[in-house]
């Protein structure tokens, strides 16, 4: 085959290529709505990850789904997205009561329960997500900060910002962990426990032991069943909007294809 054949045949399956791309951009840009919420960002999102895919076209491997190939760049791409944005929650109140010089906790009561992993284990589960993951890598995997901040993508500032408010979060949970026992005194299994098997729970894949024990906390637990409706309804909720049918905004879809086209077209003007 000559050089030029070659060539040819090349273009044309970056073109082919590119159809069966474009052809996954209304479901993907449903996806996006969800992941990421904001219509312009979606937008945007959906477009990266076309030329993400056009870029990388060589790894794509046929006995995979362009459609799960598709939507892992975007969903990558999303994560991305987050971790760079705020995900700092409302700390104020937090902040304001360790600035005041009349605050304070009972150490005694604090460091029995940090010695007992049940209660840690409880506590750790009242500090938000992104500060206890800072807390866990530093404090009790002995990671580095830098290390910590390389891994969720932030700078040492801001992880070093969330590891102190972390512990003070956990130590403010341990000091309220008796409060927390004496309201679900008597209730089968703990907390975290519960938590940990309502999703299985919800998807009717707990055996008949789990699924007594779950049903016993939820009837005399404090906390934990507002949590379970709002899974049931939220799981309730999504279904509801599911619609294959939706379409895209036709002016949305033109500005796509439009970016598939100018990277197939600054492709081949590279081959020539």
């Amino acid at each position: 085959m000559t050089q030029s054949g070659f060539d040819q045949s090349g273009a044309t399956r970056a073109k082919d290529f590119a159809t069966l791309v474009a052809d996954q951009i209304p479901d993907l840009y449903r996806y996006a709505r969800w992941v990421v919420g904001d219509a312009t960002e979606a937008e945007d999102v959906v477009g990266e990850t076309v030329v993400r895919a056009l870029e990388r076209s060589e790894q794509f491997r046929s006995e995979a789904s362009l459609r799960t190939w598709l939507h892992q760049i975007l969903h990558n791409l999303a994560i991305d997205r987050s971790r760079h944005s705020s995900h700092e929650v409302v700390v104020s109140e937090i902040e304001e009561r360790w600035g005041d010089e009349r605050f304070s906790v009972d150490a005694a009561i604090v460091l029995e329960r940090a010695e007992t992993r049940a209660e840690l284990e409880d506590a750790l589960l009242h500090v938000p997500f992104h500060y206890r993951s800072v807390v866990v890598l530093h404090d009790a995997q002995d990671w580095k900060i830098d290390e910590v901040a390389k891994l969720l993508e932030i700078g040492h500032s801001a992880a070093k910002q969330r590891l102190r408010r972390g512990r003070m979060m956990l130590v403010e949970a341990l000091a309220h962990g008796e409060d927390r026992r004496m309201a679900n005194e008597g209730v089968v299994l703990t907390c975290s426990e519960a938590r940990a098997r309502v999703s299985d729970y919800i998807d009717d894949e707990l055996d008949a032991r789990d699924r007594v024990a779950l049903e016993s906390h939820l009837a005399s637990c404090v906390t934990c069943p507002p949590l379970y409706s709002a899974l049931v309804g939220v799981k309730g909720s999504l279904g509801e909007f599911h619609d294959s049918n939706s379409v895209i905004a036709p002016d949305l879809l033109r500005r796509v294809r439009q970016r598939i086209d100018d990277v197939h077209a600054g492709r081949k003007a590279l081959d020539n």
